[in-house]
């Protein structure tokens, strides 16, 4: 303790300027005593006002010092602001003033024609090719899990395909027919997998049973409606989707995209672990590792294309995002802005989150339509 006082004391005193004081051996005036300064009579202890003040030189290079100090700071805070300056795009972001009316009248045309039009091609047995499908691809196996694994192998090598021969299709014959090209190919395929998992997610071995556990069936319905909401984010404009607007790749940065870059994958995972718990056979379980596997390359192959479309800017919305959901906020990567929350309260999250609770509550009728078709 003494040693340290002595070292502070006498780094304050080496700032301060000499004294001309007399030598105690030699009494003269013009030998001076080294970098000493005479101790204040009768006084134990030292204060500021026992010294002379600094010159004026001296409070300069203090006021300099505070000066560079609090400029770097500010500095240092301008240069976080600066990296987190959103070089994406706006998610969810849905402005009353922007939208047209005949826009969304074409939007219902083209929905009710598509529907339409896979009803008969694909769906209705008496005119469609959906249940020619199902059967030439079950009767390659009397296992329903290889069967299950099959339907999303192809849906897989259909969809994740196509997405990847994108920028060469859209140069080829246009945004708006490879969209057309690439919906009308991978919805028949995406209908026949989920059809056939209703019609047969009770088949195969039983590996446990915990419906009847309390608790079970709150936590699944939740996870449910949460992976709901983390699967929307790949249609965040409808438009775009029915081709109405000029489809493009985006590079969404708010919102959802905030905690986890991959906002699909989450839900899907979410999705497939909830049913797997409540179902708990192996047709479920084959399901489950079809699907995130499918997602997992998906979510790769995304990355690769958004790298390939947006190079740098992409780069720095890899660097603040994670796969992993709240991976990047946890470990500081990631600034949430104050009004955060605001980013959700939109149109666009709310829709889905009504569509979600119809479709809880349409379950009987979806399993009762799929029955009916026998595939």
């Amino acid at each position: 303790m003494a040693s340290s006082s002595t070292l502070v004391l006498s780094t304050l005193f080496s700032s301060l300027p000499l004294q001309k004081t007399l030598n105690p051996k030699t009494k003269n005036p013009f030998s001076l005593t080294s970098h000493k300064l005479p101790r204040p009579p009768s006084s134990p202890t030292l204060s500021c006002s026992t010294f002379p003040k600094p010159k004026t030189h001296h409070n300069q290079i203090q006021l300099c010092r505070r000066f560079r100090a609090r400029t770097t700071i500010r500095d240092v805070d301008k240069d976080e602001e600066e990296e987190q300056a959103v070089v994406g795009e706006d998610s969810a972001e849905f402005l009353l003033s922007k939208q047209k009316l005949s826009s969304w009248l074409y939007f219902t045309a083209i929905l009710g024609t598509v529907l339409f039009v896979l009803n008969v091609a694909w769906i209705d047995n008496s005119t469609g090719f959906g249940k020619p499908f199902i059967e030439a691809v079950s009767g390659l196996s009397d296992s329903h899990e290889v069967v299950m694994l099959l339907l999303i192998l192809i849906f897989a090598i259909v969809h994740s395909g196509l997405a990847s021969l994108r920028d060469a299709g859209e140069k080829l014959i246009g945004e708006r027919a490879f969209r057309v090209l690439f919906a009308g190919t991978s919805l028949p395929l995406a209908v026949s997998t989920v059809v056939y998992f209703i019609n047969h997610r009770y088949d195969g071995v039983q590996l446990w049973q915990l419906k009847d556990v309390y608790g079970v069936h709150e936590l699944v319905w939740l996870s449910n409606f949460i992976s709901f909401l983390f699967l929307y984010p790949s249609t965040f404009n409808l438009l775009e989707v029915a081709a109405v607007d000029k489809p493009k790749m985006h590079l969404w940065e708010t919102g959802i995209m905030r905690i986890t870059r991959h906002p699909q994958l989450v839900g899907q995972v979410v999705w497939c672990l909830a049913h797997t718990i409540w179902i708990g056979n192996s047709v479920t379980v084959a399901a489950s590792i079809g699907l995130i596997g499918h997602h997992l390359f998906g979510a790769w192959n995304g990355d690769r294309r958004l790298a390939i479309r947006y190079g740098e800017n992409f780069e720095v919305v890899k660097k603040r995002t994670s796969i992993i959901p709240f991976a990047a906020i946890i470990d500081g990567r990631q600034k949430l802005p104050k009004d955060y929350y605001k980013e959700f309260i939109r149109l666009p999250y709310f829709v889905i989150t009504a569509l979600t609770l119809g479709a809880y509550f349409a379950h009987p009728l979806m399993q009762a339509a799929s029955f009916g078709l026998h595939w």
